[in-house]
């Protein structure tokens, strides 16, 4: 199986500004982001950035303002630790994955009870 150049691309920036936002990014909106993936185009133009807040959707929003705004340093980061000849444009995303997750948990938790006091008085 072969892997993609976008592919191997993808994880060097995942790394890369991973690195950067624990360590080079100072941006107090940045709270407690997490990037989840990275998807980079195959001509290699374009990168999308996915990222999670902890917090609600005020910190949500502050940490994808904070992201935009460092998006030029990113970039420039990139471009030194990758040496491309174009470096992709980056684009961020929130990741609506865990939010679309614990929706799913709470309904099945309304459909199913997880223990229930009948079943505790029974099996005494």
């Amino acid at each position: 199986m072969t892997i993609k150049r976008s592919e191997k691309i993808a994880e060097a920036i995942h790394e890369l500004i991973s690195g950067l936002l624990i360590k080079g990014v100072k941006d107090p909106r940045i709270g407690f982001t997490t990037l989840t993936a990275v998807k980079v185009t195959d001509d290699l133009r374009h990168a999308t950035i996915y990222f999670s807040v902890i917090g609600d959707e005020t910190e949500k929003i502050s940490s994808e303002q904070g992201l935009n705004s460092a998006r030029g340093f990113i970039r420039k980061e990139i471009a030194k630790a990758l040496r491309m000849r174009f470096v992709p444009d980056i684009i961020f995303k929130y990741d609506e994955s865990a939010d679309y997750g614990r929706r799913i948990d709470s309904l099945l938790n309304e459909i199913i009870p997880t223990n229930t006091d009948d079943d505790n008085e029974n099996n005494s």
